[in-house]
């Protein structure tokens, strides 16, 4: 054979092995991973080119499926009472990707996930049926709390303070995920993340805020758990003529100071007196404060299963006494979602228990069989059943005697907490009005936590009882009275 042939032959052979090392490679070592790529468009086409599984509310699908007449994408999510459960369900897009419950159990709901495989549908490599999620949520409560936020921009949550089953997550001003779960919705995304995406912005699961007043539990439950606060009844020594520790200001309440000098803790949580709770904190210190706090969910990201990220937040950086005394009553960099504050009276009423929060029971396959069950949270004594007792009696005072009144359910036993949070500089942004509550009667609890954004209200204590009060007793009422 003439030497240059025969070379030439050499080279196309190494050129042929090499091609078929290459080809070998991707499809046995990197096939899978091509396939499971983001950016691998065929999986996007996969998870719509049948009807998705459903999120349930109360045994009924509160999402669906529509047929399509694109040429890639046979079926789209579609929504009932879309704005009602936006802030639970999140949206499922053609072209935006997923969020919240959509986001968390998509391989579930679009029939990708290992476990829902049957023996043929691994033979055959076919996609499963797709599985469901059953929710917590009970609809009369989260269209209490939808229909009560009407024509204010806020959040409210609800927990059953015994099994930690979110009840109600709501937010307004809210969205219809079925507006953007289209290939081709790019108007009606841009309208909906104009404005910071206010609309689609989860405010009660992630948009920790100022709590204000409301914060003046979890001061009065760590006074109570160190020692420093031995009887709610007894006079406190804290004058009503303030000047916070460290500096020459003085910290007013609006009571006055009249009606705030040396009283004891039950009535400085009734009339919300900043000196009494100014005072216990800069005698705790931030690391007890801070302690506290975070026992009961601060400083920690919690899954609903949706992430609460950012978490609710107490420092963590050294304080200088003035600032310890500020987070005592809910300002300086205190910040907590409605959610968080939900928590906090959940553990209040549970008798110090803190019973993980979840808006998920279970996930199953589409023959009702359970994947994955959330029927047995995590459970943390985060306070002495005495300390907890000590604050509902405290509350109940709240509810019965003062900025609470409104938040009374007939023939249940309510306890409340107002709260008002300065913001801007001088307060020049109009304050958030809080309120957080539990209610009890026949069997039944629940806490509530409601906040209140750009109100036009005044800047007293009464503003979270005027405005955020209402909303929560009539979520209470949906509960209790069912």
């Amino acid at each position: 054979m003439n030497k240059t042939i025969r070379r030439a032959s050499v080279f196309c052979l190494l050129l042929v092995l090499a091609l078929l090392v290459r080809v070998t490679w991707v499809q046995a070592y990197q096939g899978q991973a091509l396939a499971d790529d983001k950016n691998n468009r065929r999986n996007l086409i996969g998870q719509y080119e049948n009807p998705l599984g459903n999120i349930i509310v109360g045994g009924t699908a509160i999402t669906g499926s529509a047929k399509t007449d694109g040429k890639d994408f046979g079926y789209k999510r579609t929504y009932t009472d879309g704005p009602l459960y936006a802030p639970i369900t999140g949206y499922s897009s053609q072209a935006f990707g997923t969020s919240m419950l959509e986001g968390v159990f998509k391989n579930v709901l679009n029939g990708s996930d290992s476990r829902l495989k049957t023996v043929m549908d691994i033979l055959t490599n076919k996609r499963a049926d797709p599985g469901n999620v059953l929710t917590t949520i009970d609809k009369d409560v989260q269209k209490a709390a939808y229909d009560a936020l009407d024509g204010k921009q806020g959040a409210a949550v609800a927990i059953d303070p015994a099994t930690g089953e979110i009840l109600a997550v709501v937010n307004n001003p809210s969205y219809d995920p079925g507006r953007i779960s289209g290939a081709g919705d790019q108007a009606a995304w841009d309208e909906l993340s104009a404005d910071k995406g206010k609309a689609m912005e989860n405010v009660a699961l992630r948009k920790p805020q100022a709590p204000g007043s409301t914060f003046k539990l979890v001061t009065l439950a760590a006074a109570i758990e160190n020692g420093l606060v031995s009887s709610i009844d007894q006079p406190t020594g804290v004058p009503g003529d303030y000047t916070i520790p460290g500096t020459r200001t003085k910290l007013p309440s609006e009571a006055g100071d009249a009606a705030c000098n040396n009283v004891s803790a039950r009535t400085a949580l009734k009339l919300s007196c900043n000196n009494v709770f100014a005072e216990l904190a800069s005698k705790l210190g931030q690391d007890k404060m801070r302690a506290m706090a975070e026992k009961l969910g601060f400083n920690t990201q919690i899954d609903t299963p949706v992430r609460t990220n950012p978490p609710s937040k107490y420092p963590s950086k050294k304080l200088s006494v003035d600032q310890v005394a500020q987070t005592g009553i809910g300002q300086f960099d205190v910040q907590a979602t409605p959610l968080q504050m939900a928590m906090v009276t959940s553990a209040i009423e549970n008798g110090g228990k803190l019973v993980a929060p979840h808006m998920v029971s279970e996930v199953t396959d589409s023959g009702g069989t359970v994947l994955e069950s959330f029927k047995d949270p995590k459970v943390q004594q985060v306070m002495s059943p005495r300390t907890a007792s000590m604050l509902q009696d405290a509350m109940r005072t709240v509810a019965t005697e003062g900025g609470g009144k409104p938040a009374q359910v007939a023939g249940a036993e309510v306890g409340g907490k107002t709260g008002t949070a300065q913001r801007g500089v001088n307060n020049n942004i109009p304050p958030l009005a809080w309120f957080t509550s539990y209610g009890k009667a026949g069997g039944k609890q629940i806490a509530v936590a409601v906040m209140i954004e750009n109100s036009d209200t005044d800047r007293s204590e009464i503003g979270g009882g005027r405005l955020a009060a209402p909303i929560a007793q009539k979520m209470m009422a949906a509960w209790l009275k069912k």
